[in-house]
């Protein structure tokens, strides 16, 4: 039994919390809360709900809607958070206290999804532990080097059914996932003013017609998106059809799924603006999280940071004695407090440790 979106949404939310506001659902749905009695009225009548809870013919109802799978992607480089990702890839980064992949895993299975697939490429072994702690499954992506993710997903294409698709470096301030999914679909925020995002454009049933580069007051692709069955099927045709050509090879799968728009049904999913978070450079990830460079523990950063400041440190005036047990010169780093080794004149003579390197974190030194 095929659902329309009112009736799917009103099922969910009995499935979720019988005592759901209508109001709620109409805000949630934009249309009127007289459109939701009468949905409400139609499942009571055809016995999908009884008294706002929903039935086990409700149940049966929803079981083709269910979300089988969530497909982590987690291949890339993430070259534009270089230095930094030479050592750790961005969805293993420390953001306001919680590791960012790992966040993701943690709401994927409050929203009751436990098959969840990483597919690892760029540092794989460094995602390994994630199959130990969270039960997840790890897949390397042997191509991650040479193509774009669509590579990615054609080393899960025969996991694809009813699946989240999703990027391994994702922040979403509330849990956007869900049991349940009406149809295949992609989440945007709108935009307040001009963008250079890749912005959508829907018909009035909300179906992705066309996506341009860049637009003003306009929704626009951001986060995770999602794959029915048919979706899931059509597009595995089409990407193995294809995956030989060498213009494949550079493309998203969001750029292959708009070469096949019109065969390839997509909703948009609205999301409230401010929920998801892309982190493009350092600079945007430092203005969501201030303490970000402070906490990160990176030896590349360290010594680069230590470097710089010694070069400031060494520009100074400073005094020319110092005791033998002169203590540490503490600086105060705009982003992280480091303590750096005295000038090298403060070093006594018969010192003999092997070198002045020091790798600092916060709070404590490390000499080697």
């Amino acid at each position: 039994m095929e659902l329309n979106k009112y009736e799917f949404c009103v099922l969910v939310s009995c499935y979720k919390d019988k005592n759901t506001a209508l109001n709620t659902l109409a805000d949630k749905l934009d249309c009127s809360a007289t459109d939701i009695e009468s949905t409400y009225q139609r499942l009571n009548e055809r016995g999908l709900i009884d008294n706002g809870c929903i039935t086990s013919r409700g149940m049966k109802t929803l079981a083709p809607y269910r979300v089988e799978n969530a497909i982590i992607m987690a291949a890339g480089f993430s070259s534009r958070f270089a230095p930094l990702s030479y050592e750790t890839p961005k969805g293993l980064l420390n953001v306001r206290g919680e590791i960012l992949i790992e966040r993701q895993i943690r709401q994927l299975k409050e929203a009751g999804i436990n098959e969840i697939i990483v597919v690892v490429g760029y540092k794989k072994e460094l995602f390994f532990y994630l199959e130990e702690k969270f039960g997840v499954k790890v897949v390397v992506n042997h191509e991650y080097a040479s193509r774009n993710n669509n590579s990615t997903l054609m080393a899960v294409r025969k996991s694809l059914g009813n699946s989240y698709i999703c990027s391994s470096d994702n922040y979403f301030t509330t849990n956007p996932f869900s049991p349940y999914e009406w149809k295949a679909c992609y989440s945007a925020e709108l935009s307040c003013g001009p963008t250079k995002e890749w912005c959508i454009q829907t018909n009035e049933d909300d179906l992705i017609t066309s996506v341009e580069i860049g637009g003003s007051d306009a929704w626009y692709m951001i986060g995770h998106a999602y794959f029915d069955r048919s979706f899931s099927q059509r597009f595995v045709e089409i990407l193995e059809a294809e995956y030989d050509y060498p213009a494949t090879a550079y493309k998203l799968w969001e750029t292959i799924y708009l070469d096949h728009i019109d065969e390839l049904e997509m909703v948009i999913n609205r999301c409230e603006t401010g929920t998801i978070f892309e982190f493009d450079s350092l600079d945007e990830l430092r203005e969501f999280d201030p303490l970000f460079l402070e906490n990160i523990k990176s030896a590349i950063f360290d010594n680069i940071v230590c470097a710089w400041l010694h070069e400031i440190r060494n520009s100074r005036r400073l005094s020319t004695y110092a005791g033998p047990y002169e203590p540490e010169l503490p600086l105060r780093h705009k982003f992280r407090r480091v303590c750096l080794p005295p000038p090298r004149h403060w070093h006594r003579e018969n010192d003999r440790s092997p070198g002045r390197s020091c790798r600092a974190a916060a709070g404590e030194t490390h000499w080697h």
